[in-house]
C-alpha cells in the first residue's frame, strides 16, 4: 500500500508544493512535503479510499502545525531577547549619543553660518524663519522696504543652501 500512496504523492507533488506555498510556507514547502510523506507513511496500512485527498488533508494539518511552531519560535526569540538584553525590541525615542553629537555639530555650523551673514541679514533671517514674523513686519521694524528684506533673505538662503551642500558632502 505504501508504494501506491507513494505513487499518488509523486503524481501530486507539484500541486502539494503549490498548496503549501499558497498557505504561507514559501521556501519551506519542499520540506513540508517531506513531512507530509513521513506522516502518511507512518499512518496505518489500511486502504485509503481517496489517497490524494488524504495527502492534502495531511498537508493542511502540517501547515497548521508549522504556523504554530513559527509563532512559538517568534515568541521564544522575543522572550530570549528581552531576558538577555534588558531592552525591548522597540526603537528608543531618544537619539543615540553619536546622533546627538552629530546633530549638535550641524546645529553649531548652521548657527555660525547665520552669524557669518552679518547684520541686518542674520537678524532678518532669524525673525522670518525662526520667529515666524511676516516680511512686511520685518521691513517695518528695520525701517526698510519689502524688496530690501527679500534681498537679505535671498542672501541668507544662498548661504544656507551652500552650508547644506557642504554638510551633505562631508
Amino acid at each position: 500500500m505504501a508504494s501506491g500512496l507513494e505513487a499518488v504523492l509523486g503524481g501530486c507533488r507539484a500541486r502539494l508544493i503549490r498548496f503549501l506555498q499558497l498557505r504561507g510556507a514559501g521556501d519551506h514547502a519542499e520540506d513540508l512535503v517531506q513531512e507530509v510523506w513521513l506522516r502518511a507513511s507512518a499512518a496505518s496500512a489500511q486502504p485509503i479510499a481517496n489517497p490524494e485527498a488524504y495527502l492534502f488533508r495531511i498537508a493542511h494539518n502540517v501547515m497548521i502545525d508549522w504556523h504554530r511552531s513559527e509563532r512559538q519560535r517568534g515568541q521564544r526569540e522575543h522572550a530570549w531577547t528581552e531576558a538577555n538584553s534588558g531592552d525591548t525590541l522597540e526603537a528608543s525615542p531618544q537619539p543615540s549619543a553619536e546622533q546627538a553629537v552629530i546633530a549638535r555639530s550641524v546645529l553649531d555650523e548652521v548657527l555660525a553660518g547665520i552669524e557669518a551673514l552679518g547684520e541686518p541679514t542674520a537678524s532678518m533671517f532669524r525673525r522670518f524663519r525662526i520667529d515666524g514674523m511676516a516680511q512686511r513686519e520685518i521691513a517695518a521694524q528695520f525701517g526698510v522696504s519689502l524688496p530690501t528684506v527679500e534681498k537679505h533673505l535671498q542672501k541668507a538662503y544662498r548661504a544656507m543652501a551652500a552650508l547644506h551642500q557642504k554638510i551633505d558632502m562631508g
